[in-house]
């Protein structure tokens, strides 16, 4: 099996969906967003979208973002996972900024207008390479320090930079804790009712998978998100404005990447090698973090007892209820926009000795 994936070149479909009524919010270019942080069964299809996509030059990358708030406001930086995208925060985002904070939204590789600056660069999935991704746009964009919050690949990526480069990280949301992993780590089998939550990964193993997700990478993802969150009951009006990013043309590359290197099936590039051996041992982080988790979460996730011990710093674990799912911000904005500002204010006050508290 090749280490490369070959790329496939797709044109990008618009990302916004004509006819949805928006309020401006000011400065932001965001509308108005109407939340609920416990009933998973509200429709959101067009209460919330972002203003202009932006392009920067990051890295390996050009990164397309959005950006709200005010341009000296501190620094938010949301992160999404797979298959989602940037409007799993578009109403966390309004929350944010009506609290003074300039957050920044990015398109991880493979999704959005986020695009490789080069032909010849390898459309690696590997969970290093999104972490040094962040990193470059953080340097594109001058932010010394952000608050990171995220879920899915988005937990991982922030859990990554939380722990190597903490001096980048004021605090930290993880939605269902620590996901840092290895190869090595993934080689070892589980029990058959959590290997079975992983039936995508397997199928991603095989040439079939490959084909098959990329014909039917619509239909496949809106599966995902039928049994990540099997108590969300978002239309089709919501689905389909996350589905506009999976048109990238290198999607299904980064994303079969992703989960073969997970598997060891391939490698990743040299030159993150001595990355993932540090991740590899698992390390601890010291930054402020609150880890989230919903009640009705039907992707694979560990238990919090399991990683609350990872998490070294001020910490607080928060359990959502009201059939919340692995889309959490989406499902439950302003408990996720909440743990922004809360875990903001707890790297205000680190000096302080740390807390540790699980709220049900």
């Amino acid at each position: 099996m090749s280490d490369q994936i070959n790329v496939r070149r797709r044109r990008l479909l618009g990302t916004t969906i004509a006819g949805v009524s928006l309020l401006e919010l000011g400065l932001s270019g965001l509308a108005h967003a109407q939340s609920n942080a416990t009933a998973g069964s509200v429709k959101t299809a067009g209460v919330a979208s972002f203003g202009p996509i932006r392009q920067i030059n990051a890295g390996t990358l050009s990164i397309g973002y959005a950006q709200a708030g005010p341009q000296n406001g501190p620094v938010v930086i949301l992160l999404h996972g797979w298959p989602y995208d940037i409007h799993s925060f578009a109403e966390v985002t309004p929350l944010l900024v009506a609290a003074g904070y300039r957050v920044i939204v990015p398109y991880l590789r493979g999704y959005g207008s986020t695009r490789f600056l080069s032909a010849d660069t390898p459309r690696n999935g590997q969970q290093a390479v999104v972490a040094v991704d962040i990193i470059a746009l953080m340097d594109a964009l001058k932010i010394d320090k952000a608050v990171l919050g995220g879920f899915d690949w988005g937990a991982r990526t922030v859990n990554i930079i939380a722990a190597l480069w903490p001096e980048r990280c004021k605090a930290m949301v993880s939605v269902s804790g620590y996901l840092i992993g290895s190869q090595e780590a993934n080689r070892a089998p589980l029990p058959p009712k959590a290997e079975l939550t992983w039936w995508y990964q397997f199928y991603f193993a095989t040439e079939r998978g490959y084909a098959g997700y990329e014909a039917n990478r619509h239909d496949f993802n809106k599966l995902i998100w039928h049994t990540a969150s099997p108590k969300w009951d978002f239309d089709d009006a919501t689905f389909e404005r996350s589905a506009q990013s999976f048109n990238n043309p290198d999607h299904v590359a980064v994303v079969i990447h992703n989960y073969r290197w997970r598997l060891g099936l391939v490698q990743g590039e040299p030159q993150y090698d001595e990355l993932e051996k540090r991740l590899a041992m698992a390390p601890t982080i010291g930054v402020p973090t609150i880890t989230m988790e919903g009640d009705a979460n039907g992707a694979a996730h560990p238990d919090p007892a399991a990683y609350a011990k990872k998490f070294t710093g001020r910490y607080q674990h928060r359990n959502l209820s009201g059939g919340i799912g692995h889309n959490l911000p989406q499902e439950a904005p302003k408990a996720f926009a909440d743990a922004i500002i809360d875990v903001a204010r707890f790297s205000a006050s680190r000096r302080r000795q740390p807390r540790r508290v699980s709220i049900a």
